[in-house]
């Protein structure tokens, strides 16, 4: 399949479903804060199923938590799917989704961190463009949420146009070119860990050609250089176009001593892993597990600048 699917766009009224396909949410009444932040944006919440369901640390079986994502994508009442939280359990279900039904039913799905498994296996089996961004376990659910975050969303899953560039507003100073260059081509990536646990499954996305995006949470820096190392070591990074790496959150070392022995940052290994790629890299780009997280759509065209360090969004990721 070489044509892209396009989800139709969220309008103001619209039922937007709720899915819990990995974990539940620490505090049960989350569900009920998700649901209510929805209708204040001004659309209708729906409930899946077995959302509020809970095993150990899974939002319910297996089974309940791939029916009820099956559920919303056969639902014609539902416009778009935003998952309620990451955690772990996504890549249980993939062999319980048809994908041929998904192809039939294309719509928006939104998640991060562990929601890495389904953007994945979508553009891989679907060819369905799905959207990296906040949760409503999170930042979509708190009545703080920067502006930032709030309109990179919103801009991109509510207008049929190019979303632009993702550091449009965004004011921090963490941006940083480790390889200049341009680069073009289709989004795909997610968290760092999710991707790499992919790697050798029928369910490993597509990489040729393609602008990688990545970050990760609470890695040290030593597992970091493990995963970047998995990625190299299995010949991905020789494949991609171009590599946006986001805020790799919380990736210190706790045990490191001013003074003491040398220890690698976070950035230090991004550095010593990737500079000797061929291709343009750029870090430090505004997503993550982070309150300024920009929506990026998995499978839209892109371009990478690793002359003033952005990544753009070039092509509208919903019609």
């Amino acid at each position: 399949m070489k044509t892209w699917l396009k989800p139709e766009r969220l309008n103001f009224g619209d039922t937007v479903g709720i899915v819990a396909p990995a974990s539940a949410p620490p505090d049960p009444q989350a569900v009920d804060r998700a649901a209510a932040a929805l209708e204040k944006f001004g659309f209708k919440p729906k409930l899946a199923k077995n959302v509020r369901a809970r095993l150990g640390f899974l939002a319910g079986t297996d089974r309940e938590r791939a029916t009820d994502l099956m559920a919303m994508f056969t639902d014609k009442k539902v416009q778009a799917i935003i998952c309620l939280r990451g955690g772990y359990g996504s890549a249980r279900i993939l062999d319980r989704l048809d994908y041929d039904v998904i192809r039939r039913h294309p719509k928006i799905l939104s998640g991060y961190s562990d929601i890495t498994s389904l953007h994945g296996v979508l553009g891989k089996k679907t060819n369905l463009i799905s959207f990296h961004a906040p949760m409503l376990n999170g930042a979509l659910a708190d009545p703080k949420v920067p502006e930032f975050t709030r309109k990179s969303f919103f801009r991109t899953v509510m207008e049929a146009q190019p979303a632009g560039s993702i550091s449009a507003g965004y004011a921090g100073k963490t941006v940083s070119i480790l390889r200049g260059g341009m680069a073009e081509g289709r989004l795909v990536g997610g968290n760092l860990s999710v991707l790499c646990a992919s790697l050798g499954t029928p369910f490993q996305p597509v990489f040729k050609g393609k602008i990688l995006f990545f970050e990760d949470v609470g890695e040290k820096p030593y597992r970091l250089d493990r995963l970047l190392t998995q990625l190299l070591n299995a010949g991905i990074f020789s494949q991609v176009a171009g590599v946006a790496v986001g805020v790799n959150q919380d990736c210190g070392d706790p045990a490191a001593k001013p003074g003491g022995e040398y220890r690698q940052s976070a950035a230090d290994v991004v550095k010593e892993r990737l500079a000797q790629l061929r291709v343009p890299v750029v870090t430090g780009l505004p997503f993550g597990h982070v309150d300024l997280n920009a929506t990026i759509p998995v499978g839209a065209m892109a371009e990478l600048d690793g002359k003033r360090g952005d990544l753009i969004i070039t092509e509208s990721a919903v019609s």
